[in-house]
């Protein structure tokens, strides 16, 4: 298989850019089955590049249907060692406006439904920190990737995630803002959870389609709005991330790339055969 270090997470439309070249199609199973769909690799701005649209070719997975483990355990298995999340969100501030983008710094877990939020459970139990979730010097490179492209972006804010697939109630999306959230999606748990516990480097471009359904001077969000708003970002989604992937140095480490040190409670001995077979692509490191 081939290895790469950058993954991407986010609509097809962005492994279609016509910048990247020499594509090529992945098929992978992992322990935790097919990932949304084969991963494409390319290359881009001179790095191999791995794209794995979320909710599949043709957008078949709902947000709590998305295969999130498998996902995130592909890339770990090419070498991935950075991923760019690509969103669509809602806005929950007056001052973050449809078109902008933000990069969060916090989140919130709001989904309701086991979407695979671990790959840890009887068997293994390790507790990872995720007080901060977004690895500060991938999101410092993604702001200044959208900044360069000529993006209105802001770096900072609380991205809460609801189960979906239907939109929030006022009243809801008041609450959100009562909390301190500041934009709200449906994808980012438990895939950011999932990818510090693969001690992969993650942060996420949230691209802001419309203003919930708390602001009443606007129209309630519709499917119709949100994908008019996401063709209109497509271009700067590109650009972006184009700048993004060119400006990870070639050999970056960081805190994201051991989140697993002293995280693993379970004694070697303990950890019966099949678990430990089945964890390898995570936790081979932890016991060579």
């Amino acid at each position: 298989m081939e290895q790469v270090t950058i993954g991407v997470i986010g609509g097809s439309g962005l492994y279609m850019m016509p910048e990247i070249t020499d594509r090529a199609m992945i098929d992978i199973d992992t322990p935790f089955g097919k990932p949304s769909s084969p991963v494409v690799v390319g290359t881009l701005r001179g790095k191999r590049v791995a794209f794995l649209p979320r909710h599949g070719s043709g957008h078949v997975f709902t947000p709590s249907t998305v295969p999130y483990r498998a996902n995130i355990c592909a890339l770990k298995m090419m070498g991935v060692r950075h991923i760019f999340a690509v969103n669509a969100c809602g806005s929950l501030r007056e001052d973050f406006a449809p078109g902008h983008v933000i990069i969060p710094d916090q989140l919130y877990d709001m989904t309701k439904h086991d979407r695979g939020n671990s790959f840890f459970g009887t068997g293994i139990v390790a507790h990872t920190s995720v007080a901060d979730p977004f690895c500060p010097e991938l999101s410092r490179i993604a702001f200044e990737a959208v900044q360069s492209s000529g993006g209105t972006v802001h770096m900072g804010g609380c991205f809460v995630t609801i189960e979906g697939p239907r939109f929030s109630t006022r009243g809801e999306s008041n609450i959100y803002r009562r909390l301190g959230c500041d934009i709200i999606g449906m994808t980012t748990c438990p895939e950011a959870f999932l990818a510090r516990e693969a001690e992969i480097a993650y942060t996420v471009m949230a691209h802001i389609t419309d203003y919930d359904v708390w602001h009443l001077s606007k129209a309630p969000v519709t499917v119709e709005m949100v994908i008019a708003t996401l063709h209109r970002n497509v271009e700067l989604a590109q650009q972006a991330l184009a700048a993004a992937v060119a400006n990870v140095p070639e050999h970056h480490v960081c805190s994201c790339h051991s989140a697993l040190e002293n995280a693993i409670m379970t004694h070697r001995d303990a950890v019966p055969s099949d678990v430990l077979e089945r964890l390898k692509p995570i936790v081979g490191r932890q016991f060579e």
